[in-house]
């Protein structure tokens, strides 16, 4: 066999074992990733079904019990940060984590509707922050406030931060939007209530809360 044809097809054959290993390589990444969204979305129903079970087991506690909901909020948090991630992972555009988001965005608006109860019911004060944002391209500041948020969020334990992705097809999220009149300027905060666009600094942010609501919340004394 002359020189060059042994060379040519010693030459043709790593071509092919390198296009295979690319190709094995891609398939098990997927399969891995697959494997993790699932897991992320199993671990997310469960969760989802105890926190609604909770919510309904606060609504008829007494006000001493009802109104400490401090790991609850954790855990949806918690929630939160893996979605985000999951997110991050993927992109917001796949379709299991556009339906892991409506699950999740309904179990905030569950959450922020029962505490806006038992404030009237306990005649209590909570702070809360409804943030929207959106992956549309027309939100520059939108990561620098979800930042800004996660901070404050971190600093004040108690405080209440529902993140919502303004765009997202779901019922319930837009009849909230419509109810509350946000308008499509990104980023957008009601705060207690009130609302608020855009974002500059984190003290900008501070100063749109009621004066003193901050300071009433549990600061953690932690350094992250």
């Amino acid at each position: 066999m002359p020189l060059f044809v042994r060379n040519a097809l010693i030459a043709f054959g790593i071509t092919l074992l390198i296009i295979g290993t690319i190709v094995y390589a891609v398939n098990y990444l997927n399969q891995a990733r697959l494997q993790e969204l699932s897991a992320i979305e199993d671990q997310i129903s469960i969760d989802t079904l105890s926190l609604d079970t909770q919510f309904s087991l606060l609504e008829s506690a007494p006000c001493e019990t009802a109104t400490s909901t401090t790991d609850l909020t954790s855990t949806l948090n918690d929630l939160g940060d893996r979605l985000s991630f999951t997110e991050e992972q993927l992109g917001s555009d796949n379709e299991q984590v556009q339906r892991l988001k409506k699950q999740y965005s309904l179990l905030e608006i569950r959450d922020y509707l029962v505490t806006k109860q038992l404030a009237a019911a306990c005649h209590t004060k909570p702070v809360t922050v409804l943030y929207f944002y959106s992956n549309a391209g027309d939100c520059e500041d939108c990561d620098k406030a979800g930042y800004a948020l996660s901070y404050l969020r971190d600093t004040y334990p108690n405080l209440r931060v529902y993140s919502f992705d303004y765009h997202l097809e779901l019922g319930a999220l837009q009849t909230l939007e419509s109810l509350l009149k946000i308008p499509e300027v990104f980023p957008a905060f009601v705060i207690n209530d009130k609302q608020y666009t855009g974002f500059t600094t984190l003290a900008d942010l501070e100063a749109q809360f009621p004066e003193g609501a901050l300071a009433s919340t549990t600061a953690s004394t932690e350094k992250k």
